[in-house]
């Protein structure tokens, strides 16, 4: 099969590799329905994270199951399944918490970049669909299985409630997809914080109220006065960054709740300063296989369609060139055809 390798810094290729077969009894193979590219994906590409050898790059999947291991019993050849990046065995102890990202026998996936992949863990991680679902709701179940599910834990885990002010920090589909989750959840205020009039449309059709292009200080200066000095009742940071993580925490207000799923980059936190903000702090990989039922029917039942964040499809053997336009911010997340 074909298949997205990392070499190096923004060495993206395409190479024939033997298809995945079941090294495990836990095991199963699937054939996706289609691939992406993840925001996260860009800290490789750029040198950031170093690939110490060549790299199977992908981990948001769904598709259809081609084979499973001899001890799988929840799902069989021929449903269609959506998964988590993050498998999980679903009874561990952190598993039966909701933290299934924590799993013991967790492992992050590789090479779903590619027409066909391997899931470990398959009876924890995967959920099959009733019945394998219309062509046009593929790019939202995509979505499901990592940048949704990922928006998702970030309002949660922010404590977005009925009636309050929420601000996300960062306008990837991450965060464009945690504008959409803090709707669900009834926040009546949302703010996006963008400077970027295309993500900034999409965000509005998601549920933003209000748009902030300022940044660091300036952009948490103007959020506490959008909010009478106050500061918001919910901070999503989906970005990664110091920056981003101190504009969260300043934009917070006491008592409130800062969520971090944004992959940390250079971050480090003054413990004295953090102490006197009184914000609660909750972040992390994402648990995406505990929302995943949730989601799937909220997608399924046309109430939500996450799948507006791909505004860029292409053929996988054109991978190259989805990572360059991400990198440049040319596209929000790409869509690639396997």
């Amino acid at each position: 099969m074909k298949a997205t390798i990392l070499y190096g810094p923004r060495d993206i290729r395409v190479e024939t590799r033997d298809d995945p077969k079941i090294l495990k009894p836990t095991d199963a193979i699937l054939r996706l329905a289609a691939s992406c590219v993840c925001g996260s994906d860009l800290w490789p590409y750029r040198g950031a994270q170093p690939a110490e050898k060549p790299t199977p790059m992908g981990h948001e999947y769904c598709g259809v199951v081609e084979e499973v291991g001899s001890a799988v019993k929840n799902v069989k050849k021929g449903q269609f399944v959506i998964g988590s990046f993050a498998t999980s065995d679903n009874t561990c102890p952190h598993c039966r918490h909701g933290y299934q990202s924590s799993c013991v026998n967790r492992e992050f996936m590789l090479g779903a970049q590619a027409p066909l992949l391997r899931v470990s863990n398959a009876d924890g991680t995967l959920v099959a669909t009733r019945e394998t679902p219309d062509a046009r709701y593929i790019p939202s179940l995509l979505a499901v299985s990592d940048v949704l599910g990922t928006g998702w834990f970030a309002a949660d885990a922010a404590s977005v409630k009925p009636g309050s002010t929420v601000v996300v920090v960062g306008d990837g589909a991450v965060g464009l997809l945690g504008v959409l989750s803090a709707k669900q959840m009834g926040a009546e205020r949302i703010i996006a914080m963008s400077r970027h009039a295309k993500r900034q449309q999409l965000a509005r059709e998601f549920g933003a109220t209000d748009i902030v292009t300022e940044r660091g200080e300036e952009g948490a200066a103007r959020i506490r006065e959008l909010t009478k000095g106050i500061g918001a009742d919910s901070v999503l940071e989906c970005v990664g960054t110091q920056e981003s993580m101190w504009q969260a925490i300043d934009a917070t207000r006491p008592g409130g709740h800062t969520s971090y799923v944004g992959v940390p980059h250079g971050v480090s936190l003054d413990g004295a300063k953090l102490f006197f903000t009184h914000v609660h702090l909750h972040g992390g990989p994402a648990p995406v296989r505990r929302y995943l039922p949730q989601l799937i029917d909220l997608v399924l039942s046309d109430r939500i369609d996450p799948g507006k964040v791909f505004d860029l499809t292409l053929p996988l053997e054109k991978v190259a060139e989805a990572y360059k336009a991400m990198d440049e911010r040319r596209a929000i997340k790409a869509l690639l055809t396997v």
